[in-house]
């Protein structure tokens, strides 16, 4: 990630928490300022009542309320002293908010030798459970996709487009998700704890989040059943596990979307590449001729009579005073035109100087002082004899 992009990711950031105070702080003040002013009157209603306690006293006896409470004492029944909240399945549930980095806070450890022990639980829990929630997200967005492949095949079968299959099917899993893992735990702690369905709700997205304020917590009456906790950890399991699920898949999401569009940008590129070879073969295949300058004019034929004969060369024999005529049509294996994509330049250009070759007619002894094509890279055949090289 570039510098640039870290800081403006950083500046949103920061902007999305000074917003988000500002709003918390608008909503809750007045609601802390109304809950301070409502114990200070309940103490001088006391007070008044009761003239013969001190204030100090009072404002002390207060303090070590408030402290008891917060260590986990319940002030409505003081009489029964045998009661702990550390029964065997709230001590379950408590370890389980531990490796599931929830933290309630609605316990807490007091001794020294269990916060020791909570360092060394927590530094070999939190890994643990992140392997098994791996495994338990892996297991059940197959068995979800599985049961979704089967809608999907249906609507295939109905001709539906494969691209508004895949969407249907992504939305499918997300409700089946939301359906088994926020709906119905809703209705059922509304149920069993008597929360209202917004209470639940704010429980549900805080604890499947690893938020965990505390506020709410499931399974703190004590007229609940035992099992009551290790079930709802149990489902707490269960949602995180479907939550990673949902990651996982957003996240194959974009790598096949970035390795798609790779892939599209690469055949873009194979094609523009094909295409500009095609336009500059047939660009240099018509404009080579004109490149390497007019052809010489054909010499004129007389009107009757045998074309006339050189001037013999001294020493030559009988034979050489006689110069066939050259062929007037080309060949027309090299007089046609290229029309594949992929050929090579050198043999376009090769092409093209045979052609201009065979295509001339002037004699052997005008066309000794202009420049020679070039030659093949492998020896051509005459078909009058063998060449001199072989011969040599």
């Amino acid at each position: 990630m570039r510098p640039t992009t870290l800081l403006a990711l950083l500046a949103l950031v920061l902007l999305y928490l000074v917003s988000g105070a500002l709003v918390f702080r608008a909503f809750e003040m007045p609601k802390e300022q109304q809950a301070q002013s409502s114990l200070g009157k309940t103490r001088e209603n006391f007070l008044r009542a009761h003239p013969c306690v001190n204030l100090s006293a009072l404002q002390a006896f207060i303090e070590e309320v408030a402290n008891d409470l917060s260590m986990g004492a319940d002030p409505r029944d003081l009489t029964n002293v045998s009661r702990t909240a550390w029964n065997l399945g709230s001590a379950f549930f408590f370890a389980g908010t531990i490796i599931t980095t929830i933290g309630y806070g609605n316990m807490v450890l007091l001794t020294d030798e269990a916060r020791i022990f909570c360092i060394f639980y927590a530094l070999v829990g939190i890994p643990l459970f992140g392997m098994l929630l791996a495994g338990v997200g892996d297991k059940l967005g197959s068995s979800l996709r599985r049961g979704i492949g089967h809608v999907e095949a249906i609507f295939l079968k109905w001709k539906v487009q494969p691209a508004l299959v895949r969407s249907l099917s992504a939305m499918l899993f997300l409700l089946v998700g939301c359906l088994l893992f926020v709906l119905a735990p809703m209705f059922a702690f509304r149920y069993i704890e008597g929360w209202s369905s917004l209470e639940a709700l704010y429980f549900i997205i805080v604890t499947l989040t690893t938020v965990g304020f505390g506020d709410y917590v499931a399974g703190t009456k004590p007229e609940q059943f035992p099992a009551y906790q290790p079930m709802v950890w149990f489902w707490i399991l269960m949602g995180l596990a479907y939550f990673a699920s949902i990651l996982t898949m957003i996240g194959n999401w974009l790598r096949v979307v970035s390795a798609r569009t790779r892939a599209e940008m690469g055949d873009l590129t194979a094609h523009a590449a094909s295409w500009t070879g095609t336009v500059t073969a047939r660009m240099t295949q018509r404009a080579g001729p004109d490149a390497r300058g007019p052809e010489p004019p054909l010499p004129e034929k007389p009107s009757s009579g045998p074309p006339p004969t050189p001037p013999a060369k001294p020493g030559a024999g009988p034979s050489s005073l006689e110069e066939k005529p050259p062929s007037s049509a080309p060949t027309s294996s090299v007089s046609a035109p290229l029309d594949y994509p992929g050929e090579n330049f050198a043999f376009i250009d090769e092409s093209s100087d045979t052609q201009s070759e065979r295509g001339s007619v002037l004699p052997r002894s005008r066309r000794a002082g202009l420049k020679q094509p070039r030659k093949p890279a492998r020896p051509r055949h005459s078909r009058h004899g063998p060449d001199k090289r072989e011969l040599a």
